[in-house]
């Protein structure tokens, strides 16, 4: 049984998402209630907890086949470039004031070299990587 909490009447979970990097050696983890991101190896041994002002309930987690990592802030309206390591912020790539407003999952499409963020609010909004 997942350990699980209530607020607001709210299902918040330890484990919200997960990805899985390109070679299959690393898995990242969304932890919502304690604000970070976990990677871990393929025994399960914890290599990283990455905490980061900008990320406020970390809730989507994507990782492109490149092996960059990207995470979107629900409560903070951001998504963040992680390194591979899971360990460092590379870039904020959108916030609120390009238009986030509550993003709950990301993902990044290679073939249109595009970042694709569904809201909470059931809007999508696709940017444009330079």
């Amino acid at each position: 049984m997942p350990k699980y909490c209530t607020i607001n009447h709210v299902f918040c979970f330890a484990v919200a998402r997960c990805g899985l990097s390109p070679t299959g050696d690393k898995l990242y983890i969304t932890n919502s209630i304690q604000h970070k991101l976990i990677t871990l190896a393929r025994d399960g041994s914890v290599l990283a907890n990455f905490k980061d002002p900008d990320l406020d309930w970390p809730i989507g987690v994507h990782v492109t086949p490149q092996g960059q990592v990207l995470v979107c802030g629900q409560y903070s309206d951001t998504i963040l470039q992680i390194d591979s390591k899971g360990s460092r912020k590379l870039a904020t790539l959108a916030t609120a004031m390009d238009g986030l407003d509550d993003p709950c999952s990301v993902c990044y499409n290679s073939n249109t070299d595009s970042i694709i963020v569904v809201h909470q609010n059931n809007k999508i909004l696709v940017y444009k990587v330079k």
